[in-house]
């Protein structure tokens, strides 16, 4: 028994369809294991940023005590 063309473009589509759903949720999967990934890279950095805030302020220290160059 063979399809008719309708039959057969019916069953092309469904088949494309399938792949596509496929493909969406590959992509669905991998967008929210960049989104974790991205997460967790703003967390370290914000947490850097904080260490970086605290190591600045205790190395420098205020210009009324640092003590002038020795040329003056």
């Amino acid at each position: 028994m063979e399809l008719s063309d309708f039959e057969q473009r019916m069953e092309q589509v469904e088949t494309k369809l399938a792949y596509q759903e496929a493909t969406i949720e590959e992509l669905n999967q991998e967008v929210r294991r960049q989104q974790i990934e991205t997460d967790r890279l703003k967390e370290q950095l914000r947490l850097m940023a904080e260490r970086l805030k605290t190591h600045q302020s205790s190395i420098i220290a205020p210009l009324s005590e640092e003590t002038p160059p020795p040329h003056y």
